[in-house]
């Protein structure tokens, strides 16, 4: 579990643990991330009958960094992953591990009532927990509540720690897939999601999402990953414009989370997707360059005549 100062969020997350019914033994490996909040010394006088093990991972900032240092760690041949601000069911590992028999990788489903006020639940439309993470390209374990096997591991390799505002669950999942092997779903291994809590870190946390979803699909483009087309851009912000959260209630404005993360999304593809165009654009230009300065023109001279000897 990856930790950058989550207290007092985390202590939920570990009584949640410590509920697990699981039969068999397992081991709690906190990876933190660089935090300021006490966490080691926390840790250490935490009163739990969970086996937790803090690990540093500061070297390299970053959530993927964080679960791939506690991957080295783990003693275990099945690694499950969960945050450290949301509530594992009682029965998740349980029901993570029963799936994982019949697959190599295995995801499940969240739910954002238990954590959050009735407000801000209505922030997040999530699947249904029968349903998986599904996108136009192929479907993903969220990144909270995800399991699979050491192989894997030593098969696909770890989580992307170029990754550094999401996706690299995503990109993971369509690793695992495209090796061919199996990526299942357990709709009983229930997480509780804790969202944010202010229309401004909604935007922010959008604003992640929205290029880390543009990052993953470039990076996974040659294997027919599709970025989405400028109009259909175009219209997702004209939508927005006609439901921002000020429009009158006739018009069924979105609620002022969801809207603010969408606008965040936006702008985050549209801005490294500029970005990335930009850069290409100088690319082509300077190759451009170099080739009008070494291919002769049309009725030039050879390299060292002069036009007096094309006279003669």
């Amino acid at each position: 579990m990856p930790a950058f100062n989550g207290l007092p969020d985390l202590d939920v997350q570990l009584a949640a643990l410590a509920a697990q019914d699981y039969e068999g033994e397992f081991e709690v490996i906190l990876s933190d991330n660089g935090s300021t909040d006490g966490l080691r010394e926390h840790v250490a006088h935490f009163e739990s009958p969970l086996n937790i093990r803090w690990i540093d991972s500061s070297d390299v900032r970053g959530t993927p960094h964080a679960r791939n240092a506690g991957i080295d760690a783990a003693n275990g041949d099945f690694l499950a992953f969960t945050d450290q601000d949301d509530a594992v069911y009682p029965n998740w590992l349980t029901a993570l591990t029963r799936a994982a028999e019949s697959f190599d990788a295995v995801g499940g489903p969240i739910e954002v009532r238990t954590l959050n006020s009735a407000e801000v639940s209505t922030w997040r439309v999530v699947p249904a927990p029968e349903e998986r993470f599904d996108t136009e390209y192929l479907p993903y374990a969220h990144g909270n509540n995800f399991g699979m096997w050491r192989r894997v591991v030593d098969e696909v390799g770890k989580f992307d720690e170029t990754f550094l505002g999401g996706g690299e669950d995503a990109d993971l999942s369509w690793r695992i897939q495209q090796a061919g092997l199996t990526l299942g779903h357990a709709p009983d291994a229930m997480v509780a999601y804790r969202l944010r809590t202010t229309a401004r870190a909604a935007f922010r946390q959008g604003i992640g999402y929205g290029k880390s979803a543009w990052q993953v699909t470039h990076k996974h483009e040659p294997n027919g990953a599709q970025q989405p087309t400028v109009r259909s851009l175009l219209l997702f912000a004209y939508g927005l414009t006609l439901r921002n959260p000020w429009v009158p209630e006739s018009l069924s404005p979105l609620p002022k989370g969801m809207w603010a993360m969408s606008a965040g999304s936006l702008r985050g593809t549209v801005s490294l997707r500029f970005k990335h165009a930009l850069a290409d654009n100088l690319v082509s230009r300077r190759l451009w360059g170099q080739w009008s300065r070494t291919t002769p023109r049309a009725g030039a001279a050879p390299s060292g005549s002069t036009s007096a000897h094309r006279c003669r």
